[in-house]
């Protein structure tokens, strides 16, 4: 995974080969047309949690850094640091700005925000934000910005089916190099929440265990696992 600059250094797993698109495919195309530089301007990504909007931006982000200069940002941590976390980000080809619903509704953040959409644009930048809400939904301060927002390209995602669950989970430890089995994963999707950033987690505990034990993920394995990191 290359370095990428200024931004949040993103998961090795948050690549789009890690991702299942279900009905989210159009939006999948579109960010890696943007990733690769195949097309230019803003978009925006929406959606309840666990419907994958963090993924897709560090997948895009990932991938857009071996074309250029990239940066993943997650507005809910920066928000704190004030609207000078944005300074210089107008030089980067391709930025990402997670969890921007944070910060709408301050009128300084929303004035970087637009002096940022602007310079992207100007330049012929990628400006990708994710939020749960469209731009037209969204409660914003400075009328012009939620403009150019709503004529950005909008994607509503949408979360995975109940069938699809298992098959994400698969894909994920296959990207990682672990066999999942269908009992296995229907196992962890009966005994805990079936959001996706749950089930990530969770696959994340075990493919540390399963390398230093050299284990297979079977439903024993898993049980001794999981039941020493309940213990305090």
């Amino acid at each position: 995974m290359h370095q990428l600059p200024l931004g949040v250094r993103v998961p090795d797993r948050a690549v789009f080969a890690s991702f299942l698109p279900g009905r989210n495919a159009q939006a999948v195309e579109h960010l890696r047309n943007l990733a690769e530089g195949a097309a230019a301007g803003t978009a925006w990504i929406c959606g309840p949690s666990g419907s994958g909007k963090t993924h897709l931006l560090q997948a895009t982000c990932a991938l857009a850094s071996k074309y250029g200069r990239a940066g993943y940002f997650p507005m809910r941590q920066l928000a704190a640091l004030g609207p000078g976390a944005l300074e210089g980000l107008q030089e980067l080809d391709c930025i990402c700005l997670d969890d921007l619903g944070t910060v709408i509704g301050s009128s300084e953040w929303e004035r970087a925000l637009f002096a940022l959409h602007r310079e992207s644009e100007e330049r012929g930048g990628r400006l990708i934000a994710a939020a749960e809400v469209p731009p037209v939904l969204t409660m914003w301060s400075l009328a012009d910005l939620g403009s150019r927002w709503a004529a950005s390209t909008v994607f509503q995602l949408h979360t995975l089916e109940e069938r699809q669950l298992t098959h994400a989970l698969q894909l994920r430890a296959h990207v990682r190099g672990l066999e999942l089995p269908d009992d296995t994963a229907r196992w962890l999707q009966r005994r805990f929440p079936r959001d996706m950033h749950t089930l990530y987690e969770l696959l994340d505990t075990l493919d540390e265990a399963a390398l230093v034990a050299r284990r297979r993920l079977t439903v024993p394995f898993i049980r001794s696992v999981l039941s020493r990191r309940a213990q305090p």
